[in-house]
């Protein structure tokens, strides 16, 4: 588990590509609908109260926000997704900026998707999982909100989602539950986003596979 994530402090905002910092070093990005709580992941992950904020304004949601853990490990914020009222030229920029983003970013070391444990999988979440296998990067799915069901509900849903993904990306997207309410599953998912920013103690004997993915 990293601790060194607790560090994360705001960054920069990106609206286009000009406004990137240099693609060194590693970056995990975020994405989620709007209301799936992904401000509240971040803020339980880097136990912070008001890191995310920024991603709950008009103005910050439609941009990349860069969170920068140490000088060469990041926390990319995406644009929520699922705002009806995003002018159609807004959402065209963002779909090319986002796909030009995926593509050619070569310090994307991972992807974090954010769903809601009771409306998992919706055709964006899917799109962006995809982002990540097409370009070969380890995506990884948050089912928050968990607090909100029971144990038995959890992990039905839990299977539901993991079989569905195996089916569509194989082995590429891994899954579990989260509550930034409770802290279930922060532990979980700050070994893995640490491990493809580098972040880990080095590994132990027995466990040499299980270091950081392409970390600079």
């Amino acid at each position: 588990m990293s601790l060194l994530i607790e560090r994360a402090r705001y960054l920069l905002s990106a609206h286009n590509a000009r406004q990137l910092p240099p693609d060194l070093g590693a970056e995990v990005a975020f994405a989620g609908r709007s209301n799936a709580g992904k401000s509240s992941a971040l803020n339980a992950l880097t136990r912070q109260n008001a890191l995310a904020r920024v991603s709950k304004t008009p103005g910050r949601t439609q941009q990349l926000v860069f969170f920068q853990v140490t000088p060469e490990a990041s926390l990319v914020d995406l644009p929520g997704y699922g705002y009806a009222k995003v002018p159609l030229d807004l959402q065209a920029h963002w779909q090319a900026f986002i796909d030009q983003y995926f593509r050619t970013r070569n310090a994307l070391k991972g992807l974090v998707v954010v769903m809601d444990i009771r409306h998992p999988l919706k055709d964006y979440d899917r799109q962006m999982l995809g982002y990540a296998v097409q370009r070969g990067l380890p995506a990884h799915a948050l089912l928050t909100k968990a607090d909100k069901l029971g144990r038995g509900q959890q992990m039905q849903t839990l299977q539901k989602v993991r079989k569905e993904l195996h089916s569509i990306f194989g082995d590429t997207v891994s899954v579990q539950t989260f509550s930034g309410e409770s802290r279930q599953g922060v532990d979980e998912a700050r070994a893995i986003i640490g491990g493809w920013l580098g972040l880990n103690p080095p590994a132990v004997e027995g466990a040499a596979d299980a270091g950081p993915v392409g970390a600079a």
